[in-house]
């Protein structure tokens, strides 16, 4: 069962600029705890999770980097220019020289080229019914995301009012590039919390989940999220810190919706978690039980957005209605550069 939440966002509470930009430190600002087990709300800046968080509780991260997605290319056919600076958005990485693109321009058809510089072509070798084309690069593996990083830019909605520099869409704990959107979720945190919280005893641990394109254009949802495939690698070590966690009774905290997709898809037949490298189109809901996640730390989201179905798998849907309506009574911010939602 999907649910379909709706409610009016005021235009004032897209965050149109990162924290910084507005004069707060990333781990200041406002977080909106909601607690499962009193149905309590409580607000507070996301500085103070500590407070909420116990020995041995155990945080999972999604170490995945931003990299530059957006490009403006010369696309030709049979060597003849069709037009210059079209815009084209990285959807998701397939192998080493293919990735799956938006390009913003109609009459695509296979065999086109796009040029990007003189050494980094592409060529479309098919097509979705989803708007978004396959291609192959004239390069591959790290020398690709080298190019990538000189000629691309960060993807941005338009809610964004002005391009902010890459260094601003990414987590300070964030290693392996590959996520064409920011896994925001994990921005707030500032190495200053990561070390308190760890000399408080709560364990992190680290996924990655390349993120993929959320929306094919600025206000056009995919509208079937099992399409929304993307990449992930849960490690053995991971693994070894959820057990450990179940077996003493600790919460197993998702940082981000792309944790929580990552971990329930690595289930075995017995139900039990185990390390996996694989791709994950798994769709969850209010019906999805929940056999990892114990608590989320997210942003706030869209209404009707996909990721408000991933929410009412840990709290009932009127809740999180009544809970959002109450972060828009309290001017919260929204989206990448926004404040946070903590479920426990």
């Amino acid at each position: 069962m999907t649910t379909s939440l709706s409610f009016y966002l005021p235009d004032s509470l897209h965050a149109s600029s990162p924290p910084e930009r507005r004069g707060i430190r990333r781990d200041h600002v406002k977080c909106m705890v909601l607690h499962r087990q009193t149905d309590e709300t409580t607000h507070t800046q996301f500085q103070h999770i500590d407070s909420y968080l116990e020995k041995d509780d155990l945080l999972v991260l999604n170490a995945s980097r931003t990299i530059p997605a957006v490009f403006h290319v010369d696309w030709t056919r049979d060597h003849v220019l069709l037009q210059s600076q079209v815009e084209m958005r990285l959807a998701r990485r397939i192998d080493a020289t293919h990735w799956e693109a938006l390009i913003v321009a109609a009459g695509v058809t296979l065999g086109d080229e796009f040029l990007f510089a003189p050494s980094l072509q592409a060529t479309v070798t098919s097509l979705s019914d989803a708007s978004l084309v396959t291609l192959q690069f004239s390069q591959s593996g790290n020398h690709l995301l080298e190019s990538f990083y000189a000629l691309g830019e960060p993807i941005r909605y338009e809610y964004i009012d002005q391009l902010w520099d890459l260094d601003y869409y990414q987590t300070v704990y964030g290693t392996v590039p590959g996520s064409v959107e920011m896994p925001s979720a994990g921005r707030a945190f500032s190495w200053e919390l990561l070390l308190r919280l760890q000399q408080k005893g709560v364990r992190i641990a680290y996924i990655q989940l390349h993120t993929g394109l959320s929306y094919l254009l600025d206000d056009q949802a995919y509208l079937d999220p099992k399409k929304h495939i993307e990449e992930y690698l849960v490690p053995v070590s991971t693994v070894q810190e959820i057990k450990k966690a179940k077996k003493q009774r600790k919460r197993v905290i998702a940082v981000g919706t792309t944790v929580v997709r990552a971990l329930e898809t690595s289930i075995d037949g017995d139900g039990e978690i185990i390390p996996q490298t694989s791709w994950t189109n798994l769709h969850i809901t209010a019906d999805t039980k929940l056999r990892v996640v114990d608590g989320l730390i997210t942003g706030f989201h869209e209404p009707e957005a996909s990721h408000l179905d991933l929410l009412s798998s840990l709290i009932n849907p009127e809740r999180i209605l009544h809970a959002y309506q109450e972060a828009i009574e309290h001017q919260y911010y929204w989206h990448e550069f926004g404040d946070m939602n903590f479920i426990l």
